[in-house]
């Protein structure tokens, strides 16, 4: 991993910039439908304390640039502007509130979690709200700004190596055995009442890295726990279909749990069976041959070539080499490609032209919401999602340094690496 640089004044300043336009173009393209499932969820959200409240019922603005290039309406749900900054936040809330409600989870009790970041910061930031605390187990090549927001917000943090899923110390494996020692440790606590004496516990065992007096453990498991499937099918496919007013042929996203692609495709597609769902896969994913082809491999894994460590890529918290319960349900019609430097020059190009600090899946995303314009011809509307905002990738897809050391620095002055004059 290349040394952690900060984009520093520059990154600063497209930001700011970034979000003054933002908040001028919002005004002009928002959609807000005067009835119907999305205004009752608006009241709904009203009559929620403090910040879940803020949770969902997001913007979907019109990207005027790529609509330009295309011939087609672009739209995109600005799910940065969640309180916890991105998409995931509607996840967070949904897994801790069907949690508390079937038992699993108590007041006092801690959620644990592996994730590359933004599920993680969308658990940490929700959590207090519910009276619980977060843990999380982090891969240590995910930038390190999401690592420093979670210590920010409260969260107890672990960077572990990146390994293969099957592998004992995979970071969600790891955040799964967090939640069965919170567990174990509640149940000590309430049979014997040990405490932590001179470091360790009254029966010699060394100290938990949860405190005395934790309430148990809980484990989100976001790839697996369909709840996370139920955000979006409850949430976001119905504001998409209110804000268009059901007037859309496209959706469009990448996935890594499978949880976005699989709520709103599946959403989309019981309102009207002729709108397409596509899904955007960025390099060392199989889940584009599995789509197309009906199994799951990669290229760079094809057989005889496999390698010993998976191919990589620059994009962070999409992306997968194995299906989960969340992708199964998805609804697809089809699948593309995206390469990491087709998802860097994206962002530039967006923040250049349409004000857009995006991260590397929401660059990924239009990737993906341009190719289907592509497929679709002119005069299609054509939905995606910008899941978080650039801040929280500064040291990495938003480094100039990082990108140089990569091959991976930007070029274009348009969308020729789309392939459009």
């Amino acid at each position: 991993m290349a040394p952690v640089k900060a984009a520093g004044a520059v990154a600063v300043a497209a930001a700011a910039l970034s979000l003054a336009l933002l908040s001028y173009f919002v005004s002009g393209f928002i959609r807000k439908p005067s009835c119907g499932a999305y205004q009752k969820a608006v009241r709904k959200a009203r009559g929620k304390r403090g910040v879940v409240g803020a949770i969902g019922n997001t913007p979907l603005i019109k990207i005027n640039s790529l609509s330009e290039a295309t011939g087609c309406e672009i739209l995109a749900k600005c799910e940065f502007m969640n309180p916890g900054g991105s998409v995931k936040d509607r996840v967070a809330v949904k897994i801790i509130e069907e949690a508390l409600e079937s038992g699993k989870l108590a007041q006092g009790g801690v959620v644990t979690e592996g994730s590359a970041g933004s599920t993680a910061i969308s658990l940490a930031t929700v959590a207090p709200a519910y009276g619980c605390k977060c843990h999380v187990v982090i891969p240590d090549d995910a930038a390190i700004e999401k690592s420093q927001i979670l210590e920010a917000l409260g969260a107890t943090v672990e960077r572990v190596r990146p390994v293969s899923i099957t592998h004992r110390d995979h970071f969600v494996n790891i955040a799964r055995r967090r939640a069965s020692e919170a567990t174990g440790l509640a149940a000590r606590e309430s049979s014997t009442r040990s405490h932590h004496v001179n470091g360790k516990l009254q029966n010699g065992e060394l100290p938990s890295v949860f405190p005395a007096g934790c309430k148990g453990g809980f484990f989100a498991d976001q790839f697996e726990n369909l709840a996370n499937f139920r955000a979006h099918y409850e949430g976001t496919g119905p504001e998409i279909w209110e804000q268009t007013g059901g007037n859309l042929h496209a959706f469009v996203a990448a996935a890594g749990t499978g949880g976005t692609v699989a709520g709103v495709s599946k959403f989309l597609q019981e309102k009207n069976p002729n709108i397409k769902s596509f899904l955007i896969d960025p390099p060392g994913s199989g889940l584009f041959n599995k789509v197309t082809r009906g199994v799951m491999y990669t290229r760079e894994e094809a057989e005889g070539r496999r390698l010993k460590n998976p191919f990589d890529t620059i994009t962070e918290g999409i992306g997968i080499n194995r299906m989960t319960n969340n992708f199964w349900i998805a609804k697809l019609d089809g699948a593309f490609k995206g390469s990491d430097m087709e998802a860097v020059e994206m962002s530039r190009f967006l923040l250049k032209n349409d004000g857009l600090f995006v991260g590397s899946s929401s660059a990924m995303n239009c990737v993906g919401a341009l190719r289907a314009a592509q497929l679709l011809g002119p005069g299609h509307t054509i939905v995606t999602i910008l899941c978080d905002n650039g801040i929280r990738h500064l040291s990495k897809f938003h480094n100039p340094q990082y990108l140089a050391d990569h091959g991976l620095t930007p070029t274009a002055t348009g969308l020729e690496f789309m392939g459009i004059a």
